[in-house]
């Protein structure tokens, strides 16, 4: 599914000279393990995790010079690409279940949706400074996330899942 999901997005992992492909890359494979631990037995505990990684999925859409709308687009793919891959799965069980599970996997994808529209926004307004005359002026590259802090973020991220799964 993520080899999916980044052929979809093309040019758009590569369009951003501080964030490398690679990156978003692990990010979309930090959102789809998550996503799956969200349908497991510890779906409780995966919850924070999942809008927390949603959350900074769009403040590094930030960075790569998304806009917002692209964000959002980025993440609904996530859940075409769902219903896609599980449309056999779905199709198996009993409807009720099928239909269960399904809007399960909408809300959260709407949750994740959300959460990466507040992580843009925060990016975005964390670009704004105070001058010392109090005026509010943008800067220009405050948007940008260095590559290491991604690394690093996503590492926390990860192991917090890790954690998780040990525990079962």
């Amino acid at each position: 599914m993520v080899r999916n999901w980044a052929d979809w997005l093309g040019d758009r992992l590569t369009s951003s000279k501080s964030i490398p492909r690679e990156l978003v890359e692990r990010e979309l494979g930090l959102l789809v393990d998550t996503l799956g631990g969200l349908v497991g037995p510890l779906r409780r505990e995966v919850r924070p995790i999942w809008k927390q990684a949603a959350e900074h999925y769009g403040r590094v859409g930030a960075a790569r010079g998304l806009a917002a709308g692209d964000v959002v687009e980025e993440m609904q793919y996530l859940r075409e690409l769902l219903i896609r891959h599980l449309a056999p799965v779905l199709a198996a069980m009993r409807p009720r279940q099928g239909m269960a599970l399904l809007l399960r996997l909408n809300r959260l994808v709407d949750v994740g949706v959300a959460m990466a529209v507040v992580g843009y926004t925060d990016a975005l307004v964390a670009t704004l400074l105070t001058s010392e005359e109090g005026e509010v002026e943008a800067e220009p590259n405050g948007m940008e996330l260095e590559p290491h802090d991604v690394v690093k973020q996503l590492s926390q991220i990860e192991g917090e899942l890790v954690r998780l799964a040990a525990r079962t």
